[in-house]
């Protein structure tokens, strides 16, 4: 990938709790906005993003 993505992972665990998906139950309204992100085209808004010399931007993948 070209951009210069901060990688986020989702699955890592923590401390307390092991998990994110422990923070949060599966129907969370999150976990629905996260999927709707995922399947939005972003490439215009990450082609933009880059164009004005921002940092770069978090990750969206899980």
């Amino acid at each position: 990938m070209a951009h210069n993505f901060l990688p986020c992972e989702r699955e890592q665990s923590f401390l307390t709790p092991p998990s994110l998906k422990d923070w949060l139950p599966e129907d969370h309204l999150a976990w629905f906005v996260l999927d709707a992100v995922e399947q939005t085209g972003l490439s215009h808004f990450y082609a933009r993003y880059r164009a004005a010399g921002w940092g770069p931007p978090p990750s969206t993948r899980r």
